[in-house]
């Protein structure tokens, strides 16, 4: 993959969707129930996988004013970073929609050891809102997008 001014920009633009989309609605973006509707965006990586860094920018960015400090830059992103890697190389739209709520177990470590939550409670409650953003509002969405020949052909690299 050329860092070609296309890519730079595409990057860019990702990020900032995913950061401003996360930021705007916080009270729901942080925490242990959290529905963060920029996750959606996550399934993009299943189009093409050039929207991976920004991707993990955007997360990075709106995990700099997550009131779990930098643990959640670190292990948030860790998370999406993953996420959007597997959703990339899963061939079926609603195998690769369950990543992000797979890897919710890293979030649910995340609240264990930062806030004291029960990591088995706290880990489901974040799944539960991944599941609800990705595979039930997300996938049928993209679902839609992937038969709609001018949105792929823009969305595509």
């Amino acid at each position: 993959m050329k860092f070609s001014i296309k890519f730079i920009t595409k990057t860019a633009i990702t990020a900032a969707i995913y950061a401003v989309a996360t930021m705007a609605i916080a009270p729901l973006s942080y925490g242990a129930i959290q529905f963060r509707f920029s996750e959606i965006m996550t399934l993009l990586a299943y189009i093409d996988p050039v929207y991976i860094p920004g991707l993990v920018l955007g997360c990075a960015l709106s995990n700099l004013y997550s009131p779990l400090g930098i643990i959640d830059l670190l292990v948030g992103t860790f998370a999406t970073l993953l996420s959007v890697i597997m959703v990339s190389k899963t061939k079926n739209l609603f195998l690769a929609s369950l990543w992000p709520t797979i890897n919710c177990v890293f979030v649910g470590a995340e609240l264990f050891f930062v806030l004291h939550q029960p990591f088995w409670i706290s880990t489901i409650y974040v799944a539960l809102g991944e599941f609800v953003v990705v595979s039930c509002i997300g996938y049928p969405l993209f679902k839609f997008l992937l038969h709609r020949e001018d949105v792929i052909k823009i969305l595509k690299y």
